[in-house]
C-alpha cells in the first residue's frame, strides 16, 4: 500500500490521481490533500477518501471548510504554512506536486526536504529553481518522477539506456488549438477559443500555455534539469496527433518513443506505481484507425514564447523564474480578458 499526498487535489492532475486511487483502493490510500481556495471539492474528497489531513490556502476558504466538516477525524490547516506541513507529512510515501504555477515551488521543495519522493505535475518549480530542486533530491536521496506526458516519455525511453548515448531529446507538441492560424488573426482570439485543446484535457492555465506555445518553452526548460541535458540537446517537433509523446534519439541512429492515448491517467499512474504498471481501463491504441502520424517543425515566427525558454536557459541564472513569472501574470491578465492573446508574448 503506497500512501499518498496531493498538492493540488481539486485541479485537473489532482482530481485524475484521486480517479486512479478510487480505483485501485488495495494499491494506494490518500493520506494528506491540498487545495488553493475550492473547499467545497475538497470537502468532497475529504468524506470520499478520508486523508488524515489537509489544507487550504486560502485562510477564509479553510474556515467554512472546518465549520462543515467539525466532527470528521481530518485535521485542516491553512495558510502557506499549512500546505508546507501537508507536503511533509510523516505518513506520506509519495507527493504528487500539482499545483498550478510558482506557488507549487515551496511545498515541493518541503516535501523533498522532508525525504519524500515527488511525482512532479507542475513544471513550475522546475522551470524556476530546477539547479536547487535537483541537489535537493540527490542530498536528501528521493528521485523526482516527471508527470508531464513528454517528459514522462523521455523518462520511459531513457530507461534501461545510458545518458551518455543520447544525441537529443525529442519533445512533441500538439501545436495547440491556434496551429493552423494566422499571427494577425490571433489578435482576435477570445479565451474561450484559447481554451479548446483539440487532444488534453486540461487546466485553463496550461490549455492557454499550449496555445501560445509557452508550455513547450518551459518543458524545455524543464527538461534540461529533469534529464542533465544541454538545451542544444532538446529539440521541440510539431506532432499535431498527440500519439507520440516525446522521443529519445541515441547515437547509434536508433529512436525510442512512448506511444500512447493523450489521458494524463498514464503518466501519471506511472509515477505513482514506478517501476510497475497498473491496468487502467483505457482503450487500446488504434493505429490502423489513426491512419498517419504528422510531424512539423516549429514556427517560431507565430509562436515567439517557443523560443524565449531556450532563450531563458540560455541567459541563465534567475532568468527562467523570471520567465516564468511574467507569463503567469499575462496568462492570468488574458483569461480576465485584460490583455489580447498576443499582448502575452
Amino acid at each position: 500500500m503506497k500512501r499518498i499526498v496531493i498538492l493540488g487535489s481539486t485541479g485537473s492532475i489532482g482530481t485524475s490521481t484521486l480517479d486512479i486511487v478510487s480505483k485501485f483502493p488495495n494499491e494506494f490510500q490518500i493520506v494528506g490533500l491540498t487545495a488553493a481556495t475550492k473547499d467545497v471539492p475538497l470537502e468532497e474528497q475529504i468524506r470520499r477518501f478520508k486523508p488524515a489531513k489537509v489544507a487550504l490556502a486560502d485562510q477564509a476558504a479553510a474556515a467554512r471548510l472546518k465549520s462543515r466538516c467539525n466532527g470528521l477525524p481530518v485535521e485542516i490547516l491553512s495558510g502557506p504554512e499549512g500546505v508546507a506541513d501537508v507536503a511533509r507529512m510523516p505518513e506520506g510515501d509519495l507527493v504528487i506536486s500539482a499545483i498550478v504555477g510558482g506557488a507549487g515551488l515551496v511545498p515541493t521543495l518541503t516535501a523533498i526536504r522532508a525525504n519524500k519522493h515527488v511525482a512532479l505535475a507542475n513544471k513550475e518549480p522546475m522551470v524556476m529553481a530546477g539547479e536547487l530542486m535537483q541537489e535537493e533530491a540527490h542530498k536528501h536521496g528521493v528521485k523526482i518522477f516527471p508527470v508531464d506526458s513528454e517528459h514522462s516519455a523521455i523518462f520511459q525511453s531513457m530507461e534501461g539506456h545510458r545518458r551518455e548515448d543520447i544525441r537529443r531529446l525529442i519533445l512533441t507538441a500538439s501545436g495547440g488549438p491556434l496551429w493552423n492560424m494566422p499571427r494577425e488573426q490571433m489578435r482576435e482570439v477570445k479565451p474561450e477559443q484559447a481554451l479548446q485543446h483539440p487532444n488534453w484535457k486540461m487546466g485553463a492555465k496550461i490549455t492557454i500555455d499550449s496555445a501560445t506555445m509557452m508550455n513547450k518553452g518551459l518543458e524545455v526548460v524543464e527538461a534540461r534539469w529533469l534529464f542533465d541535458m544541454p538545451a542544444s540537446q532538446i529539440e521541440v517537433l510539431i506532432h499535431r496527433e498527440s500519439v507520440i509523446h516525446s522521443m529519445v534519439e541515441y547515437r547509434d541512429g536508433s529512436v525510442i518513443a512512448q506511444l500512447g492515448l493523450p489521458d494524463m491517467r498514464t503518466p501519471i499512474s506511472y509515477a505513482m506505481k514506478y517501476p510497475a504498471r497498473v491496468p487502467l481501463e483505457l482503450p487500446p491504441l488504434d493505429l490502423a484507425g489513426i491512419g498517419k502520424l504528422t510531424f512539423f517543425p516549429p514556427d517560431h515566427d507565430r509562436f515567439p514564447c517557443l523560443q524565449l525558454g531556450y532563450d531563458a536557459l540560455k541567459i541563465g541564472g534567475t532568468m527562467p523564474a523570471v520567465l516564468n513569472a511574467a507569463n503567469e501574470i499575462a496568462v492570468a491578465a488574458y483569461l480576465q480578458e485584460g490583455i489580447g492573446f498576443l499582448d502575452i508574448a
